[in-house]
This record gives C-alpha cells, sequence and structure tokens, in this order.
C-alpha cells in the first residue's frame, strides 16, 4: 500500500503531474484516491480551456467600432431621417391615385329661393384624378429619391466620423498606457538612485543637499505617475463613451492593432478614392443632380393642367337629406383643362431660383474637393514626417540608455555630479515620450487618412 501510495503522489495524465497531499493517499480508500485524481485532472482540463476564453474575450478596434456604429443614438437619429425621407417618396405617389371626398351641407335661408327651398340639405360624392400636370409628380418622386439617398449617403459619412472618434480615443488609451509605463520607470530609476544616495549620505560620500535633489525629483515623479494614471482612467471613460459602453476597462481592450506600424497606399491612389466615394462629395453631387431635376418640376407651370372629375349630389328640401317631400339626384363627369397664362413673372422667378440653387451647389462641391485634397496632402506630409521620426526616437532611447548608465558608473566613481545623473535620468524620459508621441502621430495620421477615403468598415446602417 505503501508503494502504491508513493506511484501516487506524482500520477501523471497526458504529461500533466497531478500533485496531492500525502496524508490523503494514505488515508483514503483507493476509490476515494483514484476519484481525486480525475477530480484534480478536470479541473486542470478546464483551467487550460477557460485562458484561451478569457484573452478571446479582449476587445478589438473593430469589434469597438461596430459596438458604437450600432448603439449610439446619432446613428438611429440619421436613420430615421433616411426612413423620413423614404416617407416623402411615397407622399409624392400619392399624386398618381385619385382623390375621393365626401360631404353633407345642411341650408337655411331666410326666405325660400326660384330653385331652393327655405330648408334643404345635399350629400355629395367627388372623385378626381389628375391626368397630367406637365410631368411635375414625375420629376419631384424622382428629386425625392434622390434625396433620400443623399440621406443615405449622410448616415454613411456620420457611420465613418464616429468609427473615427473610436479610433482616436483607443489610440489615446493606448498613448496614455505607454506614458505611465515610462513615468513609472522614470520614478522606479528615481527611487533606486534615491536608495542609492541615502547609503552614500551615510558614509559621507555626498551631502545632504544632493540627497534633498534626488527626493525632489522623486517626489516630482510620483505626481507625474499620479496624474498619468488619473489620466489613462479618464481616456478609458472616453473610449467607454465613444461606443456607448460604460463598464468597459483597460483590461478588456487587446492593442493589437498597435504591434506593427500602420501601412497605406500611396497618395494619388487615395486621393482617386477619396473623390470617388468619400459621403460628403456624393451628397453634394446627389443634392446638385436632386436640383436639377426640380428646375424641371418647376418648369412645369408651362404646360396645362388635365383633370377628370366624377361627382354624385343628392337634394333634399329637409335638413336631414331623405327625409324631405322633393329630392334630385346627379350625376356629373367632368375634364378639367386649365393653363395659366399669366402670374405676375412668377413662373420665371421660382424656375431662376431653381437654376441658382443648382449652381449654389456646384460651387460648395467645388471647394468641398479642393479643402479635401489639400487636408490629404497634408496628413500626408505628416505621416511620412512621423514615420521616419519613429525610427530616430528608437535610436534616441538606446542612446540616452546608454549615457544613463556610463553616468551612473562615472558618478559613483565620483567623476559625475548628482546634476548629470539626473539630467540623464531625464533625457531617458524625454527619448521614451517622445517615441509615443511619434508612434501615436503616425497611427492617429493614418486613421485621419483612412477616413479621408471612407476606408473604415461599413457597418450596414447605410445600405
Amino acid at each position: 500500500m505503501k508503494r502504491f501510495s508513493t506511484l501516487l503522489q506524482n500520477f501523471s495524465y497526458n504529461n500533466t503531474k497531478v500533485l496531492l497531499p500525502i496524508w490523503a493517499l494514505y488515508r483514503a480508500p483507493l476509490k476515494v484516491v483514484l476519484k481525486r485524481v480525475n477530480l484534480s485532472v478536470v479541473s486542470i482540463v478546464f483551467l487550460f480551456l477557460l485562458f484561451p476564453f478569457s484573452s478571446a474575450m479582449a476587445l478589438d478596434l473593430a469589434e469597438m467600432q461596430k459596438s458604437a456604429t450600432q448603439s449610439r443614438e446619432i446613428i438611429k437619429r440619421y436613420e430615421l431621417m433616411v426612413e423620413k425621407s423614404g416617407q416623402e417618396v411615397e407622399r409624392l405617389r400619392s399624386g398618381y391615385y385619385p382623390s375621393l371626398d365626401i360631404g353633407y351641407q345642411a341650408n337655411k335661408l331666410d326666405e325660400p329661393a326660384l330653385f331652393e327651398h327655405r330648408e334643404n340639405s345635399s350629400i355629395y360624392t367627388t372623385v378626381s384624378m389628375n391626368l397630367f400636370a406637365g410631368f411635375r409628380d414625375r420629376y419631384s418622386i424622382e428629386s425625392a429619391r434622390i434625396l433620400q439617398q443623399v440621406e443615405r449617403y449622410r448616415l454613411r459619412g456620420i457611420e465613418q466620423d464616429i468609427q473615427l472618434n473610436v479610433a482616436l480615443r483607443y489610440l489615446s488609451v493606448y498613448e496614455r498606457q505607454a506614458s505611465l509605463t515610462v513615468t513609472r520607470d522614470a520614478e522606479k530609476t528615481l527611487e533606486r538612485i534615491y536608495q542609492d544616495g541615502q547609503k552614500r549620505l551615510q558614509v559621507g560620500l555626498i551631502g545632504k543637499n544632493e540627497l534633498l535633489k534626488f527626493k525632489v525629483d522623486l517626489d516630482n515623479a510620483s505626481i507625474t505617475t499620479k496624474k498619468s494614471q488619473a489620466d489613462l482612467d479618464k481616456s478609458v471613460q472616453l473610449l467607454g463613451r465613444e461606443i456607448n459602453n460604460h463598464s468597459i476597462r483597460l483590461g478588456d481592450l487587446s492593442f493589437d492593432e498597435f504591434s506593427l506600424l500602420p501601412k497605406l497606399e500611396d497618395q494619388e491612389t487615395c486621393r482617386e478614392k477619396m473623390l470617388s466615394r468619400r459621403s460628403e462629395l456624393l451628397a453634394l453631387e446627389g443634392l446638385t443632380e436632386s436640383a436639377s431635376v426640380q428646375v424641371k418640376a418647376e418648369q412645369s407651370v408651362y404646360y396645362p393642367r388635365v383633370d377628370v372629375v366624377g361627382s354624385y349630389s343628392r337634394y333634399d328640401d329637409d335638413f336631414i337629406n331623405g327625409s324631405g317631400e322633393v329630392s334630385d339626384d346627379e350625376l356629373r363627369a367632368q375634364m378639367v383643362l386649365s393653363l395659366n397664362l399669366f402670374d405676375g413673372f412668377s413662373r420665371e422667378s421660382t424656375v431662376s431660383m431653381a437654376k441658382f440653387t443648382v449652381r449654389e451647389i456646384q460651387y460648395d462641391q467645388a471647394e468641398l474637393k479642393n479643402t479635401l485634397d489639400t487636408d490629404l496632402t497634408n496628413l500626408f506630409i505628416d505621416y511620412r514626417v512621423s514615420l521616419a521620426n519613429v525610427e530616430v526616437a528608437r535610436e534616441d532611447i538606446s542612446h540616452a540608455e546608454e549615457n544613463l548608465r556610463i553616468t551612473q558608473l562615472q558618478y559613483k566613481e565620483g567623476l559625475q555630479r548628482e546634476s548629470d545623473l539626473l539630467d540623464a535620468v531625464t533625457n531617458l524620459s524625454r527619448a521614451r515620450y517622445n517615441e509615443v508621441a511619434v508612434i501615436r502621430a503616425v497611427f492617429e495620421k493614418a486613421f485621419r487618412i483612412t477616413r479621408m477615403v471612407e476606408g473604415f468598415q461599413h457597418q450596414g446602417n447605410s445600405s
């Protein structure tokens, strides 16, 4: 039995060693021991299965952007605008259907007339339909459909804006976390220097004033660390507001997108994509087309109008129709042709105003193209400069680390002053801050260029 218990102490299941208490192996029956072994194996397997799922729960940028576009109230507002424009199309389509009216009229005269009794009533029903109105209905519906597409472009544009804001907030959290790491490292370095200074003070190698300089810099680093932590916490809150999820925590973020520097297409390709699919430009093109169609709709006043009307009326010599002694029924069919010959030049003014609207939108479109083209060029200038600065910043960190190492050795040998050592620590912190700043600049410009060309994934709300 003792030999068997010794074997169970090193029991292995699929190369997974399971350690059990010795007292349990000696005192427990064989079946109980094996049961405990099986439970331990199951527990270990469960833990191994749990850890991958836990890491898989980390949020990436695409998931947060999708969450924001699906949950933000402003997206719902723009979706309602699309639906509202669809209702405008349906309203204009009503012109293709007949109009049905019914009425009842009761009259009392001070004295009877030749063809009308003193007390009388009439009930009537009218069906009317427009046959021709100079193509106004056709062009009005066409213009409304174009405006509905314009609202879809606006929805797509706000989706892109929100996704850009999410990306920038996400980048801000990454930057704040990296800055906090730099400040903590600087604080730890100054803590070691201060502790070493205390020992040197005890043996008389430095004066108290030098130690106090270390203490002041250490306290300043501690204050900076606390401020950096607060900035990081606030940036996480702002990200949660952007994606409409206030329960998000720093541990929920993966930051996998920042493991490699972004790569973009060349500037000319991005420019072509921007001009062909930028929502604001497409919306202005739609407004121009809609305004042009509306000009044709306004020109319908130069054409005659044709309507057909069918009516039925019943006259009675009593307030309550059908209760009198005299009644008269009438069925009537009409075709009405009307044409305005002069309205004080109102038609000419209306058509001219519609043409002016077309030109106004065209001017806005040309201005927007020039503005976007300039912004894209400037973004690429900043992107290239920031990309080149990354390598320089990383080399500076290596130089600053080596400078600190040499300064520390010379300080211990008495060849450098305490101010030189503190300067070396400050230079290293500044070099690390510069790296964080240039990396942030690279990703920020990349995100903004992606927005310029509408490169963020469409979430389906604007389809």
